[in-house]
């Protein structure tokens, strides 16, 4: 890749897992009551059409990994499984309440932390809490997050009986080098047991994560990594950019120095050695930092046209309404956003005096949804369409002299009403995104709020 267009847009912006994004959130528009009338719109809408999708934050982890940005609590005490699991359910029956029928469950997924932190009995009984108060939804989908270390064959046996079919364990890279400065030592051998274990099993896709840009992370630890990856051939992996944005995660991410990171260029690089091994073993790529072989249901969303993109990242279906639950979680009616306390005492002090525990959020307005709409046009499929009169906004000609020098480098094509981003393009697409980003031009943050692009 053309080093100088790294340097050109290699610049803060956001992943686009929603829009607006957090930092732009208004709430001064923003209330439980407010948000409660926005979950019961899309409930009505939605629920025997297509039903709704269920993220549970499950926050432990017995320990810090340098690298991450989830919210987590580090312990080894494992008797704060059940009361924070039973506090999980009591929030659902809360959002249950709020319904005139059962919800209709699409799609679920487990992430953290360390859902297998808890227990294969804990996770079982957390599964037939939820379902007391639910029906599953034709093509329903449940998927958890392991790691490696102490998934065991119980943990995914378990969960396999309760329904689940999709598995992805944090790989990262297998250089140990690597793995120290990060604070994630585990060896192949344990990434390949659970992978093959999981397959044995009847797991119908079996995910990795690889990261690249990682502390003394060099390109010959990432071809390494993607040869063993080969091995092993999950059905689709995240190989993404880390974040480095230590100003959020306090401690979490000082294990390393900052001349201890690649540079943009260097990590592009990476990423474009790494994208070639997979192209070669067989692996398509999907939206922004995902491949996938043709067997897994993320390839088949994405020839569809039916990928999607929310706060769990990129999923093969689409629903109106995702609920979070669990500290941290956050939840998506389509009209509006909610998040909930990020700590754990707060979190099951405010459940237990029966009250939704968000602390924040955000009703979109009529231009946020056609905003929205178009992020999510480019995330999922690299092109949208403004000729339909719903997707036209007033600001359309400024985004459109945005685009210009975008076009120039050749990282779009604009044609009549339509814009399609180029091969060459891909690779910049949160940077395409942000010239649609409405909220973000017209007040650019004096301080950095986001990782950087490239």
């Amino acid at each position: 890749m053309n080093s100088s267009l790294i340097n050109k847009y290699n610049v803060p912006g956001p992943r686009y897992t929603s829009y607006p994004t957090v930092p732009y959130w208004d709430d001064n528009t923003f209330s439980l009551k407010s948000w409660t009338r926005s979950l019961q719109k899309s409930f009505e809408e939605s629920n025997e059409k297509e039903g709704i999708s269920l993220y549970i934050h499950l926050p432990f982890c017995e320990s810090m990994c340098t690298f991450c940005g989830c919210n987590k609590r580090i312990t080894k005490r494992h008797d704060v499984e059940e009361p924070y699991l039973d506090t999980v359910l009591t929030e659902w029956k809360m959002y249950c309440n709020i319904f005139k029928t059962k919800p209709k469950i699409k799609e679920l997924h487990l992430g953290g932390g360390t859902p297998t932190f808890f227990s294969a009995v804990n996770l079982k009984y957390l599964i037939n809490g939820i379902m007391k108060y639910a029906e599953l939804a034709d093509n329903y989908e449940f998927s958890v997050e392991g790691h490696p270390n102490n998934t065991t064959k119980e943990h995914l046996q378990v969960l396999y009986d309760m329904g689940f079919r999709r598995v992805s364990f944090g790989v990262q890279d297998y250089n140990e080098s690597v793995q120290k400065a990060i604070h994630r030592v585990q060896p192949f051998k344990n990434v390949k047991y659970v992978t093959e274990v999981a397959k044995d099993i009847g797991y119908t896709s079996v995910g990795h994560d690889i990261i690249f840009g990682l502390p003394f992370q060099t390109q010959e630890a990432i071809i390494d990594t993607i040869l063993k990856t080969k091995e092993l051939l999950p059905d689709r992996l995240a190989f993404y950019s880390y974040a480095h944005v230590p100003w959020q995660k306090g401690n979490g991410q000082r294990g390393f120095n900052e001349s201890d990171l690649p540079t943009g260029s260097q990590k592009r690089k990476q990423y474009e050695i790494g994208k070639k091994l997979l192209f070669d073993i067989g692996y398509t790529e999907i939206g922004m930092d995902h491949f996938a072989l043709p067997n897994d249901t993320l390839y088949q969303s994405m020839k569809n046209k039916t990928l999607h993109r929310n706060f769990m990242g990129y999923t093969a279906s689409k629903t109106k309404m995702m609920i979070g639950l669990g500290v941290s979680s956050i939840s998506d009616s389509w009209y509006g956003f909610a998040q909930n306390v990020k700590g754990i005492e707060e979190y099951q002090h405010l459940v237990k005096e029966g009250i939704i525990p968000v602390f924040r959020g955000h009703l979109l307005t009529d231009e946020d949804e056609v905003i929205r709409q178009h992020i999510l046009n480019l995330m999922c499929n690299f092109e949208t369409d403004w000729g339909v009169s719903f997707l036209q906004f007033d600001e359309l000609t400024e985004v459109s002299i945005r685009l210009q020098e975008m076009e120039k480098d050749g990282l779009v094509k604009i044609e009549n009403h339509r814009i399609k981003i180029t091969e060459k393009g891909q690779p910049f697409v949160r940077n395409i995104c942000m010239a649609f980003d409405l909220r973000l031009q017209r007040n650019r943050p004096e301080t950095q709020l986001f990782s950087m692009t490239v």
